[in-house]
């Protein structure tokens, strides 16, 4: 992997070099980590005039983490318990190999520490680095995939398992509890974030956070997780009924929201505009009359972190290219009654590769549990 994130930061530096800047300061942890392997609390890297420097407070080797950064790369370790801002002590190594400029990540530092950069380095001239580590994450090489892809299977297998089990009298936080218990028993890092679970009234409400609501009878039950595995983070999101068949009422629901998320999928290619993608899916919901309360996107890019670029929103510029991870997640809440959501990590593919790679394969029939 060494060469893969030589190859990264090659690419980093030419954007900084054709922007005028001699050196670059990434600080947010996950473009650390994209660019150097590992991303130890605080740590920032600095892409130096000379030499790359991954600069960290304090001693990391008795720190647990499956994380070595890039063994090409020289880490610079501040003496002294805490060791100081790893920022503020690689914008001095900057200005001590030469660069009379430097790039830094403007959307990341607080003002103090960007005022705290220009005191230590006077000489510096500091520019805005922008999003620009962000814009090379996009589109994923294989051997990211493949990390989401493992992360899609451990999350598929803790959902089945739960799925087995008897749901009806425990309540949402039980439930979330043991889904993200069971991410790590499959081998996950971790939950890719908070794992919701809904039901009844709740089900189908985005970002919904688990209560003490208990399952009954008759409930839509809306669950949606992910697992992290090597630091890459995918999504799943499904929707069932508890106990008994579904009433017509909720038939009807899920199969609306089922057309809406295979329109949406059905629109990944290469070349489609995000907006359009969005588009596709959102049509169907508002052609049955779902216009108001819909959520703001249809889906979004995923990675390192679990909400990066594209946006698959209304006013989303771009198009998506091959090789590029996104959620299709539409859903509908009815207040008092519940709702549905159908969420799927996929992966931009030519429809000469098979079209749209799925995932998250857990079934989306409506299953009552």
């Amino acid at each position: 992997m060494s060469e893969v994130y030589a190859a990264r930061r090659t690419r980093l530096r030419e954007y900084c070099n054709a922007g005028g800047s001699a050196a670059a300061l990434v600080s947010r942890p996950a473009n650390v980590r994209y660019l150097a392997g590992a991303a130890p609390h605080g740590a920032v890297l600095l892409l130096g005039k000379t030499e790359d420097l991954l600069v960290c407070a304090g001693p990391t080797a008795d720190r647990p983490t499956q994380e070595r950064p890039d063994e090409a790369l020289r880490v610079q370790t501040l003496p002294g318990v805490g060791g100081g801002d790893p920022a503020v002590a690689a914008a001095g190594l900057a200005a001590g190999q030469g660069a009379d400029s430097l790039a830094v990540e403007e959307h990341h530092l607080t003002v103090a520490r960007h005022r705290a950069l220009g005191s230590v380095a006077p000489g510096l001239r500091l520019a805005n680095l922008g999003g620009a580590v962000e814009q090379l994450r996009v589109v994923k090489d294989e051997e990211e995939i493949s990390c989401l892809r493992i992360g899609a299977e451990i999350t598929d297998q803790a959902l089945g398992e739960l799925l087995e089990s008897i749901l009806v009298g425990r309540t949402e936080r039980h439930l979330a509890l043991e889904l993200e218990r069971r991410l790590v028993d499959h081998g996950a890092d971790g939950p890719a974030f908070p794992t919701s679970v809904a039901t009844g009234p709740n089900a189908g409400r985005p970002g919904h956070r688990p209560t003490d609501r208990r399952v009954e009878e008759g409930d839509f039950l809306s669950v949606c997780l992910g697992a992290t595995y090597r630091g890459y983070r995918c999504e799943i999101g499904r929707t069932f009924v508890i106990g008994t068949a579904p009433a017509d009422w909720q038939i009807e629901l899920y199969d609306l929201v089922f057309a809406a998320q295979r329109a949406g999928r059905e629109s990944l290619v290469p070349g489609a505009a995000c907006r359009d993608v969005d588009r596709a899916a959102r049509q169907v919901l508002d052609s049955a009359g779902y216009t108001e309360g819909l959520t703001a996107l249809t889906g979004h890019g995923v990675g390192l972190e679990i909400d990066e670029d594209p946006q698959l929103s209304p006013a989303a510029m771009g198009k998506l290219d091959a090789c590029v991870p996104v959620t299709v997640e539409p859903g509908v809440h009815l207040p008092g009654r519940g709702g549905v959501r159908i969420d799927d990590t996929l992966v931009v593919r030519p429809e000469a590769d098979g079209g749209p790679e799925l995932l998250t394969i857990t079934t989306k029939e409506l299953l009552a549990l």
